[in-house]
């Protein structure tokens, strides 16, 4: 039996047995009690695993060795000193970014350096779409596969984001330890929509300013008390939320963590799973664009549960 389980195990039995699993005066409830601890301690391990896969694939956030942002016009590229984007890793010379007064990227590939774009041969220069475009990034590949450049847009600046499977990042992942957590944690919460078309100002960790469509608001009860969290929708399936609270700078990621619920049902109703919570990619790599928690959500509230703070050393 793994810590994890057994510290499910042992919460689980305090909180279903009510001290039932020291005294020994109610051995079915403690039975019951250290099922449901396995079970749960299962479907959060799967979940687990599933976290750590994608950080660690090839491309995932581990990968990235660097960001650089792109001033307007030419600027070469490569790992070689001297490019005005050098490269962490890649062929000394990979090609011309040259940033339009459109905002539009143009790549032009170095003589007899092997690349692709979106998986196919590239052999002449090339508009390449940001990941702000339908369809897009691009996906600029070199080094046999193993690296990958994309452009990325954020507010009125662009960059160069490349990525790399022998990243140091992703070859010395120490894994993520967790808050002990447990069923408790996964709270029934009201949806309370806002008025059509209303944003929230967004700090990121580069302290860009972005207006992100706001549409309502969860409530929920802890501890006797109602908490409140503004919901963001980026255009996905789901809806984002990013919030800080009394662990964070305190054994979680210091600017706060992130949650995808499920959209709210015609009832208002809504689940938050706080064991679900997830360190921002900033919490393992110096290359990404964060949001970070706004004031209105940040928690008096201790949430010990989901990831705890990622130790990179």
């Amino acid at each position: 039996m793994g810590k994890g389980t057994r510290s499910f195990i042992v919460a689980a039995c305090i909180a279903l047995a009510a001290g039932a699993c020291h005294r020994g005066d109610d051995g079915e409830a403690a039975r019951k009690a250290a099922e449901a601890a396995r079970k749960f301690a299962a479907q959060e391990q799967a979940w687990r695993d599933e976290r750590k896969a994608e950080l660690v694939a090839p491309d995932g956030w581990l990968s990235l060795v660097g960001l650089h942002w792109i001033d307007r016009g030419a600027h070469y590229a490569g790992s070689a000193p001297g490019n005005g984007l050098q490269l962490a890793k890649g062929p000394p010379q990979l090609g011309m970014f040259d940033l339009g007064a459109d905002g539009r990227v143009r790549f032009v590939p170095a003589s007899g350096v092997a690349l692709t774009l979106d998986g196919q041969p590239l052999t002449g220069p090339v508009y390449l779409k940001a990941d702000k475009d339908e369809g897009g990034p691009s996906k600029l590949g070199f080094d046999d596969g193993k690296g990958q450049a994309t452009i990325v847009v954020r507010g009125d600046r662009v960059a160069l984001r490349v990525k790399h499977t022998d990243a140091e990042s992703r070859g010395h992942f120490r894994g993520i330890t967790y808050w002990p957590g447990g069923p408790d944690w996964k709270v029934s919460a009201r949806f309370v929509p806002n008025p059509k078309g209303k944003t929230l100002p967004i700090v990121n960790v580069v302290n860009m300013v972005q207006q992100v469509p706001n549409p309502g608001y969860v409530e929920f009860q802890r501890d006797g008390r109602t908490h409140r969290l503004e919901l963001l929708d980026q255009g996905e399936p789901t809806l984002f939320l990013v919030f800080a609270d009394r662990t964070s700078g305190h054994g979680s990621y210091p600017a706060g963590r992130y949650l995808d619920l499920a959209r709210p049902g015609p009832d208002g109703r809504m689940v938050i799973d706080f064991n679900r919570a997830e360190n921002p990619p900033c919490a393992f790599t110096p290359y990404a664009t964060c949001p970070l928690a706004p004031p209105a959500n940040r928690l008096d509230l201790v949430v010990a549960a989901g990831e705890q703070v990622y130790n990179k050393h």
